[in-house]
């Protein structure tokens, strides 16, 4: 799918949940993400920064208004540049949200500071897609959470872990796509599990209570 075109507003959209585990089996909470009227994902990281900001909002506004979502467990959402600097308001209180900064995301001096009002005003916080680049590891004093794709460890492994816990936020494993991935996450020492493995992202809603 094209991005909406510059200067357009994007219409609310459905949003996709996928479930977030623990290696125990209880379930944390769901990622929310942006999806096409027709519940196809819409390649959003490849759109221009205002479009993606429009999804971003567009999902935020979702969680503030849809009752039909569920009403407990964390509720990750990707956060663009212009919520952090604040440029953009979020339309939703703390509390269930937990903030995931993007990988298009820099930690410059704005960025620093809107993440430390962010923790401040209650916001938890999770660093998407983290492989130990400078920009993330300026990033992890502000973690609550470090998502880091499955896959990597492949070639990164202990190191990766290592450099991810160092403030001591929870691990999330992303892209669990097989039992074996689950077993070596589990074992490698993740906390959480996200994947296929586990449950795909859908727009079918799970029950809200």
């Amino acid at each position: 799918m094209n991005a909406p075109a510059a200067g357009s507003k994007a219409p609310r959209r459905r949003v996709a949940l996928q479930p977030i585990w623990t290696t125990d089996g209880e379930l944390v909470g769901h990622e929310y993400l942006y999806r096409t009227d027709a519940g196809e994902p819409a390649g959003v990281d490849r759109w221009p920064a205002r479009q993606q900001d429009e999804a971003t909002a567009a999902v935020l506004d979702v969680i503030a208004h849809d009752d039909r979502l569920p009403r407990v467990g964390s509720a990750f959402v990707n956060i663009t540049r212009a919520f952090f600097v604040d440029d953009l308001a979020l339309p939703v209180t703390p509390g269930r949200l937990v903030l995931e900064v993007v990988e298009s995301v820099t930690a410059d001096d704005p960025v620093l500071l809107g993440l430390r009002r962010m923790r401040a005003r209650g916001f938890r916080i999770a660093i998407d897609d983290f492989e130990a680049l400078p920009h993330q590891v300026a990033m992890l004093p502000f973690a609550d959470y470090v998502k880091i794709d499955c896959r990597a460890l492949l070639h990164s492994g202990a190191e990766l872990i290592a450099a991810a816990r160092r403030f001591g936020a929870r691990l999330v494993a992303e892209h669990v796509s097989t039992p074996e991935l689950v077993e070596a996450c589990t074992d490698a020492g993740f906390d959480l599990l996200q994947g296929n493995a586990l449950g795909p992202a859908s727009t079918t809603l799970p029950s809200c209570a």
